[in-house]
């Protein structure tokens, strides 16, 4: 590991972290919705060379000192190259915080263009059935298993027997959280935080949906570590379709606008860990820059233009296309 990211607790879990982060749902599966994958991917997504991929940006990643990868059931075959690279590089447990996450199944069968690439279901069967599969694959390097996706409106926080696995799994030594969606995160959040079980929670933040930063702010508070996915707003927030006025300030501070939509994120005090979803090595690199970007009030008011209401957002986001 290198020494350009300080290393910090995640919260009350204690698990080392640092505070950029890697996605691995861009890379585990040939479609996502993530803009711009047709240019940064090209027309090979067969498995031997997403395994590639995934395992350069892995090994960038660990030499820039990155401590947190985040991958899920549904994410494709994820958990399985996560899993071959750190045997392949002797990977110690512990020495890369993992978290994984259950509820969704990918059922795309490694197409392009499949009718369906996810199926969701938030039951104890299913968090009992995918924690054995996530298991048999990360075994001891799993740290953090969440909810994939949790909203009030699932009825999963009030799930008395998932509630009761979860319990059993932080007795067991693995950290719980959840990840939330939708126009509602806030209000999942508060609930995660009443309840008392989870130690960490992943939400949506960045420029466009600003909308749950309070709720992040008081889970911060009550120990939660918190990590922020859709930092770049699946794209929307890089070279491939950046707003105006977030171009303009990237070129005025001769920086990405990945890099400056990441930098906002690392400016809140509650973010702990903010995920790169990149799909390549200079896309990771590019991120990581954020790191060096200076934030400030000014800039925060001047892209306050970007803004968009939560149901503005998720409208726009479940509209993307799987490419």
């Amino acid at each position: 590991m290198g020494d350009e990211l300080v290393v910090r607790p995640m919260g009350r879990t204690g698990l080392p972290v640092t505070p950029v982060g890697i996605g691995l749902a861009a890379l585990g599966r040939p479609a996502y919705i993530t803009l711009g994958r047709e240019e940064d991917l090209g027309d090979d997504r067969s498995v031997a060379a997403m395994r590639a991929r995934t395992w350069a940006v892995l090994d960038a990643a660990s030499a820039a000192g990155v401590r947190y990868v985040d991958v899920a059931r549904s994410y494709g075959r994820a958990e399985e190259f996560l899993a071959g690279w750190l045997h392949e590089r002797a990977i110690a447990p512990g020495s890369v915080t993992v978290g994984s996450k259950w509820g969704y199944a990918y059922v795309g069968g490694w197409r392009m263009g499949a009718d369906r690439y996810e199926v969701k279901e938030l039951s104890a069967d299913r968090l009992r059935q995918q924690l054995d599969q996530t298991r048999a694959l990360l075994g001891e390097h799993l740290s953090l298993y969440q909810i994939h996706s949790a909203t009030v409106e699932s009825g999963v926080l009030d799930d008395e027997d998932v509630l009761a696995e979860l319990r059993e799994l932080r007795a067991g030594g693995v950290s719980v959280g959840l990840s939330t969606t939708g126009p509602r995160q806030a209000d999942t959040i508060d609930r995660a935080i009443e309840i008392g079980l989870f130690d960490t929670v992943q939400a949506t933040w960045n420029l466009l949906e600003r909308s749950a930063g309070s709720a992040l702010a008081r889970a911060h508070r009550s120990g939660l570590g918190v990590i922020v996915k859709e930092g770049v707003a699946n794209g929307r927030l890089t070279s491939h379709a950046a707003p105006p006025a977030l171009a303009r300030a990237a070129r005025e501070r001769d920086v990405t606008p990945d890099a400056l939509a990441l930098a906002a994120v690392l400016a809140q005090p509650w973010a702990g860990v903010v995920l790169s979803g990149a799909a390549s090595v200079d896309q990771f690199r590019s991120n990581l820059t954020a790191t060096r970007v200076g934030w400030d009030t000014e800039l925060d008011e001047r892209l306050a233009v970007l803004t968009e209401t939560p149901q503005t957002y998720w409208t726009t986001r479940s509209s993307l296309k799987w490419q």
